[in-house]
């Protein structure tokens, strides 16, 4: 009896438009959540005004680097799974150990956030208002930072639950679920940063709660939270597996406190505002491609478990062709927006928004770049290789943009600091095609 193929399961046959597919949710899945803090930006800097705008902004990069372990758990642990569901082992037991430690650890990152948020903020250069704003916004989203992890988390185990549209749907409803917060809060209420910190949270809580409620309960995904024994090995193997994602998030991070750094330095708050709104076009760009990889990761953890080479060979050819279609896109659509885009968020400060508007045609180019690498990261995750995984995350962020950022302003001040990024990310790829040669005879792609 030949079974209906309207639900797609990672043991298909994947041509182009069972992949887009599939992994579309997930992409939809990344873009919702790198709205929120583009709602919030919004909001803030039309109804609070530049210092709030700069000082949410400025605080954001640790918040994002201390809520990354979610995704190491998420595609750590969905490679792991992935390849066990491949060879035909249970899951249930190591999926439960994954998320019951991911949420102990979120907590105590919070309550450690909670201690020092203040002394990291001020070594960053924070002071006066802007200081006080960061520490607002900042202390408010730690406390909902173990919804953040999980919300992380389950949108790569969804993909893996074979179940990437239910993870769609919970995504989209937090991700309303801030939009109208956030008119309320900072619109209406005028409560500025904290308004937008407690829209953020809330709906990051929403993320986290109703996967806990969906998989914990009977459900028709091969992923149940069940009871479990501790299992070093597996725990090992999750974060081994996922420490490129987390480094790459940890670097991103990191490197764009750099960037805060050294905007400080060359332009001052102007530059910290101008930054913030080319990270928000940029998150919502990068997310297609990180929604991509993700979505894709399990059916290439799956196949190659399954020793299924010439599937394997013909996702990585397919996976090359639609994101270098997408590049083209996305930087033809990064150089005409961008003088709107920066309308909509400081239109109302002409020095600004001449900053930014320059800036984001500098910066578009990067997009021609940045998919490949992070695809590249993702696709030896899914193979369980994750020292080189970690190894392309690693050197594009803390090697190649780090000294992009510290070196390029010497010459070109504050073009150099716009400059930086779409020469990290060349220098990127070819690392990426590397790698990609390097391993092509040990994974049989």
């Amino acid at each position: 009896m030949c079974r209906k193929t309207t639900v797609i399961q990672l043991s298909d046959h994947f041509n182009y438009g069972r992949l887009l597919r599939f992994t579309l949710p997930s992409i939809i899945m990344m873009i919702v959540t790198s709205v929120y803090g583009v709602v919030d930006g919004f909001f803030v800097s039309n109804y609070a005004g530049k210092t709030p705008f700069a000082a949410v902004n400025f605080i954001i990069p640790l918040l994002m680097m201390l809520g990354s372990v979610g995704f190491m758990f998420g595609t750590g642990g969905g490679a792991l799974i992935a390849k066990m569901m491949g060879q035909g082992k249970p899951v249930n037991e190591t999926f439960s150990l994954i998320v019951y430690t991911s949420i102990a650890l979120g907590t105590a990152i919070a309550v450690l956030g909670l201690i020092f948020l203040r002394p990291i903020a001020v070594l960053m250069g924070a002071e006066g208002q802007m200081l006080e704003d960061s520490l607002i916004y900042g202390w408010i989203n730690l406390l909902a930072l173990p919804f953040y992890v999980l919300q992380y988390e389950f949108q790569c185990l969804f993909a893996t639950a074979e179940k990437p549209q239910m993870g769609l749907y919970v995504t989209v409803a937090a991700g309303v679920t801030n939009i109208v917060l956030d008119a309320l809060f900072v619109a209406v209420f005028s409560w500025g940063a904290a308004g937008a910190a407690a829209a953020t949270g809330f709906s990051q809580a929403a993320g986290g709660i109703i996967p806990l409620i969906y998989f914990r309960q009977e459900n028709s995904s091969p992923l149940r939270l069940v009871k479990c024994r501790f299992d070093g090995k597996a725990l090992w193997k999750t974060c081994s597996n996922g420490s490129s994602e987390l480094m790459n998030n940890i670097a991103m991070s990191a490197v764009s406190m750099l960037y805060n750094i050294q905007l400080m330095k060359y332009a001052g708050e102007n530059g910290v505002a101008a930054y913030g709104v080319l990270m928000y076009v940029n998150m919502i760009f990068l997310a297609i491609f990180i929604g991509y990889s993700v979505g894709a990761a399990p059916v290439i953890g799956y196949h190659f478990g399954a020793q299924n080479y010439d599937e394997l060979k013909g996702l990585l050819k397919k996976s090359f062709v639609l994101l270098s279609v997408c590049a083209v896109f996305m930087f033809i659509a990064g150089q005409a927006l961008g003088k709107p885009l920066s309308v909509l968020f400081v239109g109302y400060d002409q020095e600004l928004l001449d900053i930014t508007a320059h800036a984001f045609f500098i910066f578009s180019f990067s997009f021609l770049f940045s998919g490949f690498s992070i695809f590249g990261s993702s696709f030896f995750t899914a193979l369980n290789d994750g020292l080189t995984s970690a190894l392309i995350s690693s050197l594009r962020t803390l090697a190649f943009e780090t000294g992009a950022i510290l070196i390029l302003p010497v010459f070109w001040k504050l073009d150099g600091i716009w400059l930086s990024v779409p020469a990290a990310e060349g220098m990127a790829v070819l690392l990426t095609l590397f790698f990609m040669k390097f391993k092509q005879k040990e994974y049989h792609y």
